[in-house]
């Protein structure tokens, strides 16, 4: 490169939720979910379940350590603790076998392991506040279930009931939107007449901000989830909503604690209710079971030894399926940088323009940017290499208006003409 100039190479992660490539001519896609939430890079996840459900165990797969005390009593887990899980990816794997690259970073999820919910934390029962602050700072949820009855380990409600533990979290949540939404309104009814005589633009604002307050409120008392309302929320509700965080925003997905014996063959008596009641309260959300106990006997094993019990088991682990599909949940894409001194995942939320990609890299590349150079992934290792891309034609450029795509290969062009801060 000349001294004006500098390229760096990246890719992205498939979407690992199935969705096929659109049709010649497609619409662009209908709005949905992923319009609600914050527009960053630094997303989250959390754990989320009643106490002893299985969430601190998960919690210690997912990051292969013991960093949260998994006690058989309620409240064990009490400041969150936060953890990168490293996510499976053929696209990176691919890269380093092509590159064999001095440094490897690969692709994570952050993920909040957070403390059991009771009855009534809504109401400040059982540390709940702090609960549920703890939710409100994670962009996605994943709803630990227990669906194995065992007598050694003591649940909160003294009968296993995942679709009851299930109705007793989202009430939970509900109520605590609720309350924070009717304590906006009362600070916006304040306020009234002060917007009303600035000006015709600030007293029509106040007026809509109500409308869509009353309209979300309305909702939420219907007993309804507001990720669930996209197909009457208007751009200006969304908009809102955004502002508001609301606990009902967030996604979910639904990971079903199992033993090992119904883990195998994918059945027992709680899965069909857990199934009926997804659909009905959060349609489109995943439900993936999975055996905790058994991931847990895996920690201390490499990878070797992993493959080898799990070959020794019959099973396959479904952690990769679970952050993958949580990455994915929270609207989470991976852009790479790779070349002979290091192959590395970066991070960026869906609907990042060029720029946005390149200033995740640093400041400069946003800052100064010229052009980004993108190649599809998938064509780039079906040609085998750069050159091969170019000679067929697939190598094009793209301005600052470009939004970065799954499965993209970006080599960025920047000039930096006055002095940067380091």
């Amino acid at each position: 490169q000349g001294s004006g100039a500098t390229g760096i190479r990246q890719f992205c992660l498939p979407s690992v939720l199935g969705a096929m490539p659109p049709k010649k001519g497609a619409v662009e896609e209908k709005p949905g979910p992923w319009l609600l939430g914050r527009f960053s890079k630094n997303l989250k996840v959390g754990l989320v379940g009643l106490p002893n459900v299985g969430k601190s165990t998960l919690y210690n797969s997912l990051s292969k350590s013991h960093h949260a005390e998994a006690a058989n009593f309620p409240f064990c887990t009490i400041d969150p603790n936060e953890t990168r899980a490293f996510m499976p990816d053929e696209r990176f794997d691919w890269l380093v076998e092509q590159h064999k690259p001095k440094s490897e970073v690969q692709p994570y999820l952050t993920v909040v392991d957070i403390a059991g919910l009771i009855r009534g934390a809504s109401k400040g029962e059982g540390l709940g506040n702090a609960f549920l602050s703890h939710i409100k700072a994670v962009d996605g949820i994943i709803h630990v279930m227990r669906a194995f009855e065992d007598d050694d380990v003591i649940h909160a409600e003294d009968t296993v009931d995942p679709v009851r533990d299930i109705n007793t979290i989202s009430s939970e949540l509900r109520i605590k939107d609720i309350s924070d939404l009717t304590g906006v309104m009362d600070n916006h009814m304040k306020k009234k007449t002060a917007e009303a005589t600035k000006t015709p633009q600030t007293k029509k604002r106040w007026e809509e901000n109500l409308a869509s307050y009353e309209k979300i409120l309305k909702f939420l008392e219907d007993g309804k989830d507001a990720r669930n309302g996209m197909d009457i929320w208007t751009n200006h509700d969304i908009d809102v909503l955004n502002e508001l965080q609301l606990l009902t925003a967030k996604p979910v997905l639904f990971a079903v604690n199992m033993n090992l014996h119904d883990y195998k063959r994918k059945k027992n008596k709680f899965l069909k209710p857990i199934f009926d009641w997804v659909q009905v309260n959060a349609p489109g959300s995943a439900i993936i079971p999975y055996c905790g106990a058994m991931e847990n006997d895996l920690i201390e094993l490499d990878a070797a030894g992993t493959a080898e019990k799990l070959k020794e088991l019959e099973v396959t682990s479904a952690l990769p399926k679970i952050i993958k599909t949580a990455f994915n949940m929270v609207n989470l894409i991976n852009f790479y940088t790779a070349g002979p001194d290091e192959v590395r995942a970066w991070i960026i939320r869906k609907g990042y323009k060029a720029p946005q990609a390149a200033g995740v890299i640093h400041t400069d590349f946003e800052r100064g940017f010229i052009c980004a150079e993108v190649m599809a992934f998938d064509e780039l290792k079906e040609k085998g290499s750069e050159a091969a891309m170019k000679a067929a034609g697939r190598y094009r450029q793209e301005g600052k208006t470009y939004e970065v795509q799954d499965g993209d290969v970006i080599f960025f062009k920047f000039n930096v003409t006055t002095s940067s801060k380091k």
